[in-house]
């Protein structure tokens, strides 16, 4: 049985600086992305494309949400083979070329540093990396490969 889910956001450009679009440096790139109950995003484009270096762009975006989909599969694969991750962190990258008229991502690495409970735990928690991957509904949408270079290790030494 399939199930469908539906994901509404709203994003405003707010970088009209009184003339509109009528010339390439004429605005910014400003805007924001709501979602009903959420905080609202602040974002740009990349400063490369005359945008804001304090705000979120489209790419970070994209590889923010490969990484929280990857953990939040992985997570939950942990859980259910009694793998105790106590803790988690991952720094993604992701490398765009850019193109005449355009640009792709060409791939992205997810780098995450786990820590789990005992020894015993460590070969199946890397082993579990590769079965997140193919979890994620986000790597699954992407066009380019999504690598993955994990390191585990545990909080405890061997009794």
């Amino acid at each position: 049985m399939s199930r469908m889910h539906t994901y509404a956001t709203t994003t405003t450009w707010t970088g009209n600086q009184g003339t509109g679009t009528s010339g390439y440096r004429a605005y910014t790139r400003d805007h924001t992305l709501a979602a009903d109950g959420r905080e609202v995003i602040v974002a740009s484009s990349d400063p490369a494309f005359r945008g804001d270096a304090a705000r979120w762009n489209p790419e970070l975006l994209l590889v923010g949400a490969l990484s929280e989909c990857h953990m939040l599969a992985y997570l939950r694969l942990c859980a259910d083979a009694g793998i105790v991750v106590t803790a988690y962190v991952d720094h993604a990258g992701g490398t765009m070329a850019e193109t005449a008229g355009g640009g792709h991502f060409t791939e992205a690495v997810l780098r995450p540093q786990v820590t789990v409970e005992s020894p015993d735990m460590v070969e199946a928690a890397i082993r579990l990396h590769a079965d997140a991957h193919k979890s994620c509904f986000i790597a699954a949408s992407v066009k380019f490969p999504v690598r993955h270079e994990p390191e585990v290790t545990a909080a405890r030494a061997s009794d």
